[in-house]
């Protein structure tokens, strides 16, 4: 639950676990040394809180614009009606000016710029499997610098998977993995089912062990016709079992993946290599990002070794490995630190006060509920291209947020001259053709924000 990985840890006298972890062979005495507050739930909810708390509302140029600006025309249309009652024109004449530049001026093109294209960009995204859950969280992700993965069940799939078959005596792949599949029919280990689910895939009938015995840290023990021992190379060396040369297991291990040997009347008779397997988006993702300039980092619970391995295969540069959730979140801060603008996309309760601390938190639709409640933006379809489109959706909407600020200004600097006489004798705006100019404006925001709906996610 805290570590979000799926490969099992071996404990041992001393370790420290984790509440709602399981444990999967034998049993043990544990001492509680944290609870109620101090346990690491506890804490990672009071990082949520606090991550949420710290972040300032964001402000709206519209809103800057419009507390200088209402006061501004109201001067301007005062100064409009002294103007021309004080040079000889009549009241009416003046009141004419007064009300028309008051009109021309209304800011609801300014007040309708923003929401507008909030609203339509939100649906876009909805229509794409991308639930936006606020407007600040879209305007802020096209200023994303930095973004920042979670390895497990986000780059990764979450679960471990066959990788590797590797057959050294005369038994070919598929008796490797049928015997493998016989040894773990009964066995409770997570690796198991990834054997098990492999060997059914390809066709094989799996039949119960005679016997089976498993050995916490080493392995299992069973038989069936033969005597099967299927573990790691400790198994091997606790029953005198030669391996042979590492070189094939080392070289998988760099990989990041976890190697079992299988052993068949006390000869080695292959390699099965597991792991948890990359997702089939993940690189494309990557490297898109990438080319739009953004850097990408990956952080994980897991080791080094395996991390760096995921990362090369991604051709990710910058990994945070070994790294618990209240680090987590005191990486992303430390990037804000340093000038960059953060998006963190994961989807485990480790994970939350990270997206939480992040400038826009990214969720994947199949991670945690507590995950899903912290995230800013969740991807509905776990699939990590929708970061891309996020982020292009966002580009967009703040593109047309600023086409419609321009628009509701042209009209205005154009409009508040022409109301206030400045083409007089020539030309007189009457305040009616002013109340029409004015809805004219409004108009034209709206239907410029309407015409969002044209597009279309391009990765």
């Amino acid at each position: 639950m805290i570590t979000g990985e799926s490969i099992p840890v071996e404990k041992r006298k001393g370790d420290t676990v984790i509440g709602a972890t399981i444990n999967k062979n034998g049993s043990f005495k544990f001492r509680a040394t944290k609870v109620g507050s101090q346990t690491v739930l506890n804490q990672i909810i009071k990082l949520v809180e606090d991550a949420q708390g710290s972040k300032a509302p964001i402000q709206r140029l519209a809103d800057n614009v419009s507390s200088y600006f209402v006061p501004a025309v109201i001067v301007i249309a005062v100064l409009s009606f002294l103007f021309w009652y004080l040079t000889g024109q009549t009241f009416v004449f003046a009141l004419g000016i007064f009300i028309a530049v008051l009109i021309i001026a209304c800011p609801c093109a300014l007040g309708l710029a923003t929401p507008t294209a909030i609203i339509v960009g939100t649906g876009k995204g909805a229509e794409n499997g991308i639930l936006i859950k606020s407007a600040e969280a879209l305007e802020n992700a096209h200023k994303i610098s930095t973004i920042v993965f979670d390895k497990t069940g986000t780059l990764t799939n979450g679960k471990p998977e066959v990788t590797d078959i590797i057959k050294v005596g005369k038994f070919n792949k598929k008796e490797i993995l049928r015997y493998a599949a016989i040894a773990e029919k009964n066995s409770e280990h997570p690796l198991a089912d990834a054997i098990i689910n492999r060997a059914k895939r390809s066709g094989i009938n799996i039949p119960a062990p005679k016997s089976f015995k498993a050995i916490p840290g080493h392995g299992i023990r069973a038989s069936y016709g033969k005597t099967i021992l299927f573990g790691n190379r400790k198994l091997m060396k606790r029953y005198r079992i030669k391996v042979g040369p590492d070189d094939r297991i080392d070289s998988l291990e760099k990989e990041g993946k976890t190697v079992m040997v299988l052993a068949l009347n006390n000869r080695v008779a292959g390699l099965i290599a597991v792991a948890d397997t990359l997702n089939r988006f993940s690189g494309r993702a990557v490297d898109k990002l990438q080319r739009m300039g953004k850097k990408v980092i990956m952080i994980t619970g897991d080791n080094k070794r395996t991390a760096d391995a995921i990362a090369s295969q991604l051709g990710i540069s910058t990994v945070l490995a070994d790294v618990l959730p209240e680090d987590k979140e005191k990486e992303i801060a430390r990037l804000q630190k340093q000038g960059r603008v953060v998006a963190m996309v994961g989807d485990g309760i480790n994970d939350a006060p990270a997206l939480a601390r992040a400038d826009v938190g990214i969720a994947i639709g199949a991670g945690t509920d507590v995950a899903l409640e912290t995230g800013q933006i969740v991807l509905i379809k776990n699939d990590i291209r929708d970061v891309v489109t996020a982020i292009d959706l966002s580009n967009y909407t703040v593109r047309k947020i600023k086409q419609n600020l321009f628009w509701a200004f042209f009209y205005n600097s154009i409009g508040i001259p022409v109301a206030a006489g400045i083409l007089y004798p020539l030309f007189l705006l009457n305040p009616m053709v002013a109340g029409l100019a004015m809805a004219f404006s409004s108009v034209s925001v709206v239907s410029n924000s309407l015409l969002m709906k044209r597009y279309k996610k391009k990765f």
